[in-house]
């Protein structure tokens, strides 16, 4: 699905979200690698999981096909520096609900581009019928959990000793949701 573009200036630095087309997928492809070695906040070690342009190419293409699917991007001075995609499910029990992901280069960590990524996404939701977002988030990333309840997520349930993270040590995943209630 495709939204209107929103821009942003948050701190000094003025962005942009929106939807991701085809030309985004070389970008993004170098962007997850980038990401996925600055933090341990993700399911991946660096190189795991390695989506290339034209894994991004598909993955573009279907989101923007299928109307339970959201795929954006934050973009400074026509650099994708973050994305956020909402997967949602073909089975009829599962058709209410996405699960929502995302990631932001460090260097932008405090520009609220995570919260407006993810305000997009609840707000396309709202108002497309899907009832429910959910999301997993590693138990040390407290900044992230305190955004998520903020924004109205409630921890579901707890993954024990889910994530080896390079300490050696075991960590647990916190699963969480959001359920629009209708009146």
């Amino acid at each position: 699905m495709i939204i209107n573009k929103q821009d942003f200036n948050v701190n000094g630095l003025t962005y942009t979200v929106r939807s991701a087309v085809d030309k985004d997928a070389l970008a993004l492809s170098e962007l997850r690698l980038q990401i996925d070695g600055e933090t341990e906040n993700l399911d991946r070690e660096k190189g795991e999981g390695f989506i290339d342009a034209s894994g991004f190419e598909q993955l573009i293409q279907s989101d923007t096909e299928n109307k339970r699917n959201l795929f954006l991007v934050a973009v400074v001075y026509d650099r994708i520096v973050g994305f956020s995609r909402c997967e949602g499910n073909h089975l009829l029990r599962s058709s209410h609900k996405v699960e929502f992901g995302i990631c932001v280069l460090k260097e932008f960590w405090g520009f609220h581009m995570g919260k407006n990524l993810l305000m997009e996404s609840v707000s396309w939701a709202d108002t497309n019928g899907i009832t429910k977002i959910t999301l997993n988030v590693l138990e040390t990333n407290e900044k992230a959990i305190k955004l998520y309840t903020k924004l109205g997520f409630e921890v579901e349930g707890i993954l024990k000793k889910d994530k080896i993270l390079s300490d050696g040590l075991y960590y647990n995943t916190i699963v969480m949701g959001r359920f629009l209630h209708k009146s």
